[in-house]
């Protein structure tokens, strides 16, 4: 793992690849993930570049391997996942791999194929059969059920389907048999009566089972129906409006003894379709638990492929088409890895000549790249959801480990839910390579990611909570208060003291309805608790107020020391990008402007702290007061914190009021200084003078000599001024903007800080809510009921707690830290104007085999 203050120092290698190992250097590339390629065919289409059809292969086999897995997952067959992962396939091996993938599908295709019109062939007899069966019982109704028809006269004392009266009818009575879809029922008889005018019959009969539609596999309620009628043109249109309704139509038997043949022959052949039915599936079976076992090491290297030809086709050819050239960044720590893996590649592939690489100069910005682990990787997260940072810029998550984590627990703090949080992180932390937590999405999927920052949130929470001295609500009594109640009584102390002092007696107990602790008495007050607030003040009526008061200056203090050291951290930019002038005319006046002010409230606060003591507590001068008269020049005489006080304060709004011109004009002017007495391209350098810039490989060997040699700070300068077009104008637009914003950010920033103070508030005010409303309720209660009552309070309590407390009070306190950081913070070096270091590895691709179904 790289450094976390900086990303890493990147440079620009060219690769020449020979035609016959570029697949198998860039397979070892892919392994080893060291590059990030650049594309040197950006103005061709993807179309017209040299390997699309060794891309389109790649796609047509994994259009063949998620055919495999749909019907894999489809016949219920488990799919075993490795551990590792296969290396790409040797070319000798693509297309023998292609040939047997190609006959698995075919011959997958005419089984499923054979299958499917057997499982159909087989439910259309299955329903012919329930057909025969239902129908049989129409034909023996009595006449008396059936209606009579003039032009049959002869007919009228015989049932009118029965088979004599057919024969009688000859050919001019005929039959249409099968199954309608029951919704459809009243639909396809109105449709009968209006086409046909009254001269059919038709009889209906609901199955007692449902059926699988043979066409779409649905399992659904059946009728069956027989419709009777006379001439052929009535016949057709009968048949035609069974098409319509997608009716099941079967041929209907004449006689008796037909219909018996015919069930006796459907059963045989139901039988023999079930025998070739199970066999079917049982070799499909087979021949797809063949396939399970290859599926997921050929998915991988059909994947792994197709990314090395992507990555082909952003290469270009030389002159002799012999050879291909690429363009990568590469870290230039892993100068040499990527030398044996170029090597490596060409051992492989057996050839002659070596595939090889050399660094060219640039003067391109590179990409970022800052190496994580998985402790580290969330709070990186945080940052580059800011901006990835600029390249070689100081990085802000080395010191928000720290810094983020305690924010959230200034606004969090309470020892019993920073602890309860704390076990929570601690138990995916412990079990973070089960594969359930591992590969859990969404919500749980967000916590698991980020169970390294929940577990230090949790731990500076059970910090500041022992600070704070609350435990849901409750204040925790380890050390022994410091205060002595005893001490305030008349009695205890001899009679020339009890004139000067406020103390107690019996009858001021009792009428008294709140009682003051003066700290001033000797021995009421005998020194300060050993660890955070003193237990005594959980029953103090002026508990809020201290704890405001306490909360708030803190809250300024904090942020104040933040901000600073934001501004300490822009120095270290500017020392290393070779801008001092920057330290001067920009950072070191946004110090002075920040702490002659705010610096000075800090003193002010702390001084007060330490000189003024319980006794001379009534004469301490106001923070606020003196804060606003020292730029409001009193004319009266103040008392002050201090001798002298005067005198500092008009001294350092004398350096903040000189610091304000020097930020607005300090820098612009200077480059104008630079631009009007010295050019970049006249500078005398190593005894030779560029005096024009004839070309870009100038300018590049200028840089890289400027990296080699070094050069001074005017020189740096001189360079950032004319390398391009100078803008005073903009440049001086640019700097007052940033300089408004700093000066009135310093004041709105210093004032967001308080958030710290709000949200502690609120969480400690919740919190001694929910413990009013609930568990105190629950504890009040007598012997009797309170046993049964306690139990659903504490879990509701509990509940409410988990839901309130942890999830929506912890949310809303990481929200703000994150603003803290990204707004009062960043904002003081932090650019983030960068791109991500990606580089080509395989294990960028997702193995999971939902990714490949059809």
């Amino acid at each position: 793992m790289g450094s976390l203050f900086r990303s890493e120092p990147m440079c620009l290698a060219q690769l020449f690849l020979q035609s016959g190992t570029a697949y198998e250097c860039l397979s070892a590339l892919g392994e080893k993930g060291l590059v990030q390629f650049r594309d040197l065919n950006q103005n061709v289409s993807s179309f017209q570049r040299k390997f699309v059809g060794e891309v389109k292969r790649c796609e047509e086999l994994e259009r063949i391997l998620a055919y495999l897995v749909q019907e894999i997952h489809r016949a219920d067959i488990p799919l075993p996942e490795g551990e590792t992962s296969p290396p790409a396939p040797p070319l000798k091996q693509v297309l023998e791999m292609q040939e047997q993938l190609q006959k698995l599908e075919v011959e997958l295709r005419e089984v499923t194929r054979n299958k499917e019109k057997l499982r159909k062939n087989l439910l259309e007899l299955i329903e012919y059969t329930h057909m025969l069966r239902v129908t049989k019982t129409f034909v023996r109704r009595n006449v008396e059920f059936e209606p009579t028809y003039e032009e049959f006269p002869a007919l009228d004392s015989d049932s009118l389907l029965d088979y004599s009266s057919m024969q009688r009818l000859g050919a001019k009575l005929g039959f249409v048999s099968g199954l309608i879809h029951q919704g459809k029922v009243e639909a396809f008889e109105r449709m009968l009566w209006r086409v046909c005018k009254g001269y059919t019959i038709v009889t209906y009969a609901e199955l007692d089972e449902s059926l699988e539609d043979p066409e779409t596999g649905e399992v659904i309620k059946w009728h069956v129906f027989l419709i009777s009628f006379w001439g052929e043109q009535i016949g057709h249109k009968v048949k035609k409006i069974c098409d319509c309704y997608h009716c099941h139509i079967y041929p209907y038997p004449s006689t008796a003894e037909e219909r018996r043949e015919i069930q006796e022959g459907l059963s045989t052949r139901i039988q023999d379709l079930y025998t070739v039915l199970h066999k079917t599936e049982d070799y499909l079976r087979q021949v797809l638990c063949k396939a399970a076992e290859s599926v997921y090491s050929r998915a991988i290297q059909v994947k792994k492929m197709k990314a090395i030809y992507h990555m082909l086709n952003m290469c270009s050819l030389d002159v002799t088409n012999k050879c291909l050239i690429a363009e990568v960044w590469c870290p230039e720590a892993d100068l040499q890895g990527l030398r044996r893996a170029l090597e490596d590649g060409s051992r492989e592939s057996g050839a002659t000549i070596t595939s090889f690489m050399n660094t060219i100069p640039t003067t391109e910005t590179p990409p970022t790249l800052i190496r994580t682990n998985k402790f580290t990787e969330g709070f990186q997260n945080i940052v580059d959801a800011y901006g990835v940072g600029s390249y070689r810029e100081v990085n802000p998550a080395l010191f928000s480990i720290i810094t983020f984590p305690f924010l959230f627990a200034v606004m969090f703090g309470d020892f019993g839910h920073g602890f309860v949080m704390f076990l929570f992180a601690l138990l995916m932390v412990l079990n973070e390579n089960h594969p359930r937590l591992s590969q859990s999405q969404e919500i749980m999927g967000m916590f698991f990611n980020g169970r390294y920052i929940l577990l230090l949130m949790g731990l500076f929470s059970v910090y500041t909570g022992l600070i704070y001295n609350d435990c849901f609500s409750k204040s925790v009594n380890l050390f022994g208060s410091g205060w002595n109640v005893s001490a305030m009584y008349s009695a205890s102390h001899a009679p020339a003291e009890r004139g000067k002092m406020a103390l107690w007696n019996d009858s001021v107990v009792r009428r008294s309805r709140v009682l003051q602790l003066d700290p001033s008495v000797p021995g009421v007050f005998q020194g300060p608790y050993p660890l955070g607030i003193d237990p005594i003040w959980n029953l103090a009526t002026n508990r809020l107020t201290f704890l405001n008061s306490f909360k708030m200056k803190m809250s300024v203090i904090l942020g104040i020391i933040h901000m600073t050291f934001g501004v300490v951290l822009g120095i270290f930019n500017h020392l290393h990008f070779r801008k001092k002038f920057n330290i001067y005319l920009v950072s070191v006046p946004e110090l002075l402007f920040l702490l002659c002010m705010f610096g000075y409230l800090i003193f002010m606060i702390i001084y007060k702290w330490l000189v003024y003591s319980a006794e001379t507590s009534r004469v301490a001068p106001s923070i606020l007061i003196e804060f606003i008269n020292m730029f409001l020049f009193p004319t009266t005489a103040t008392s002050g914190l201090y001798a002298g006080q005067e005198h500092v304060q008009r001294l350092l709004l004398a350096v903040t009021a000189l610091a304000v011109p020097v930020l607005f004009l300090g820098k612009p002017l200077f480059l104008l200084w630079l631009h009007n007495g010295r050019s970049c391209f006249g500078v005398s350098r190593s005894g030779y003078t560029l005096v024009r810039k004839d070309s870009e490989e100038e300018v590049s060997l200028m840089g890289s000599q400027d990296i080699e040699e070094g050069s001074t700070p005017l020189e740096d300068g001189c360079r950032e001024v004319t390398c391009e077009e100078f803008n005073f104008g903009e440049i001086l637009m640019t700097q007052v903007i940033h300089s408004i914003e700093y000066c009135l950010g310093c004041i709105s920033n210093t004032a967001s800080y308080l958030r710290l103070w709000a949200l502690s508030l609120a969480h400690a005010q919740l919190s001694d809510v929910l413990w009013a409303m609930l568990m105190r309720v629950g504890l009040r209660v007598d012997k009797t009921y309170g046993v049964l009552l306690l139990l659903p309070v504490m879990a509701l309590f509990a509940v409410l707690t988990i839901f309130i407390l942890l999830v929506m009070e912890g949310l809303s306190a990481f929200l703000h830290a994150i603003r803290l950081h990204w707004v009062e913070f960043q904002n003081k070096f932090y650019v983030g104007a960068g791109t991500k270091f990606v580089p080509f590895s395989f294990r960028r691709l997702s193995w999971k085999f939902s990714d490949d179904r059809a």
